[in-house]
């Protein structure tokens, strides 16, 4: 069975500043990690393929020269091999052109069974890419998928999350999962004997040329959205916490919901 993931490197994002001049994210300086929801699915990736016994794990990812760091920290948990899609083309890609660009190394790579995803990235939050990836593969998806079970190496059961509890489905490989961590999950830290083994499994890095394709989808010529400006939301105004017993806290809440007008006598 070959599986592959796809994983992002983001700003870690309890450094990340907003520069108030021209409403961009601050990155210089700025520590970069593996997403953790794409941690998650490398961790799974590598766990199916202990469970099965055999196959591979390709992790893939598309970014600037530095993101290697994440593919080593992926492949140190378990994964077989690497591609790093770097080029200046591709700079500017919105999740279309991100998706476009992620199959064209997918389908580079030969046949395929599953594709795993982070739910989401922690830098954008839009949870796009794995879907716009499972139409532009022309193969199923689940999404917020928190259980698998495989039966027969090609057979799933997944446990998809819903608001009120989950959905269970079937499904048969080649498919797209998009993976959300349970909130028991607790990220793998590989020792390091891991760690050096990783240093001397495949890695290829990969650029425009080399995955063909139309040019004019890449980037931001390729995008069709653009980001206009980031900025960090005005503060709300002050708080007051009351540490009180219930009955205490009501009534003094009471006393200072009045103050301020915001109940109506009666």
């Amino acid at each position: 069975m070959k599986i592959i993931a796809c994983i992002k490197q983001v700003p870690d994002t309890t450094e990340v500043k907003v520069d108030p001049r021209t409403h961009t994210l601050i990155r210089d300086g700025v520590p970069s990690i593996l997403n953790p929801y794409d941690h998650y699915a490398v961790e799974e990736c590598v766990r199916i393929k202990g469970e099965i016994g055999e196959g591979s794990v390709t992790v893939i990812t598309m970014g600037p020269p530095q993101a290697r760091s994440a593919l080593m920290r992926c492949l140190a948990l378990g994964a077989d091999d690497a591609v790093l899609i770097s080029d200046k083309a591709f700079a500017g890609s919105d999740t279309w052109a991100t998706a476009y660009t992620l199959s064209l190394a997918i389908r580079k790579l030969g046949s395929f069974d599953m594709v795993f995803c982070g739910q989401q990235a922690i830098d954008g939050d839009t949870a796009q890419v794995g879907p716009e990836l499972a139409q532009q593969l022309g193969i199923p998806q689940a999404t917020y998928v928190e259980k698998i079970e495989i039966d027969n190496k090609h057979k799933l059961t997944i446990h998809k999350q819903t608001e009120d509890g989950y959905h269970i489905l079937e499904a048969k490989a080649p498919v797209m999962l998009a993976l959300l961590p349970p909130t028991s999950f607790q990220p793998e830290h590989p020792p390091m004997s891991s760690i050096l083994k990783a240093k001397k499994k495949p890695f290829k890095v990969w650029d425009a040329k080399t995955l063909g394709g139309d040019e004019s989808k890449f980037g931001l010529e390729g995008s069709f959205t653009q980001v206009i400006k980031t900025y960090t939301p005005p503060p709300r105004g002050e708080c007051e916490i009351i540490e009180e017993d219930a009955k205490e806290a009501a009534k003094k809440l009471g006393e200072i919901l009045l103050k301020h007008e915001a109940l109506i006598k009666r």
